[in-house]
């Protein structure tokens, strides 16, 4: 199979679709790392759902600010004109509709947008979470994800078989080996690996893809 995208570089095409002025919440994990990859010139406010509007970047190790913290418990800074807010609040900010984007990661994510990102059994955590609210509150949700598990099985089906986070909410899917769009509960294709053919991704693909339009190259630098 053709090598598949890193981390990083799943992070960093996700990061290209922010559009300048987004209000953006990341989930915990794996799409923090999305906050690396602002591209040049364009101003990203991020929201921490436990009270933080337009936190910067993490400060270098050993001078961290434990006072300061995201929803992940993992040390941030501050950008001129940042603000503090109750819990409550940033969730009036969630559920008021006024994210312009959430990253999350996922378990499993069907062709309809349903996203199961928070349960795989009895040994995961208690509950959902804020997820429940920011997949349903904003107004663009992506996720980024590997294309299949760490067993080889699928992630994009055709029905979720996790407990679920959000119904049809999911919008964009940026995967290790491609980019999905979900329009009218279908995977439309956007792009893919150069290196993989249509029916190599699909056997990886627990639904079907739509090709509508041109399918573009996958393609990001080394990060």
């Amino acid at each position: 199979m053709t090598a598949k995208l890193t981390n990083a570089q799943i992070a960093w095409r996700a990061a290209q679709d922010i559009p300048d002025g987004a209000y953006v919440n990341l989930g915990i994990g794996f799409p923090e790392m999305v906050a690396k990859f602002k591209p040049e010139g364009r101003e990203v406010i991020y929201h921490t759902e436990n009270g933080i509007l337009d936190f910067g970047e993490a400060p270098p190790a050993g001078e961290e600010d434990w006072d300061l913290i995201n929803a992940g418990k993992k040390a941030v800074t501050l950008n001129p004109g940042a603000a503090f807010f109750h819990h409550a609040d940033s969730f009036a900010m969630v559920r008021g509709g006024h994210l312009d984007v959430a990253i999350l990661g996922a378990y499993e994510v069907a062709q309809n947008g349903d996203l199961a990102n928070w349960s795989t059994g009895p040994k995961s955590v208690p509950a959902v979470g804020g997820a429940m609210d920011l997949v349903h509150g904003a107004k663009r949700v992506a996720v980024i994800t590997d294309h299949v598990t760490k067993d080889g099985r699928p992630k994009l089906v055709e029905a979720c078989s996790l407990p679920l986070t959000g119904v049809g909410c999911v919008t964009t899917v940026y995967t290790s080996l491609a980019v999905v769009d979900i329009v009218n509960k279908h995977f439309v294709l956007r792009e893919k690996l150069p290196g993989m053919s249509l029916d190599e991704l699909q056997a990886l693909t627990g639904a079907k893809l739509v090709v509508d339009g041109d399918v573009q190259d996958l393609l990001v630098p080394e990060v």
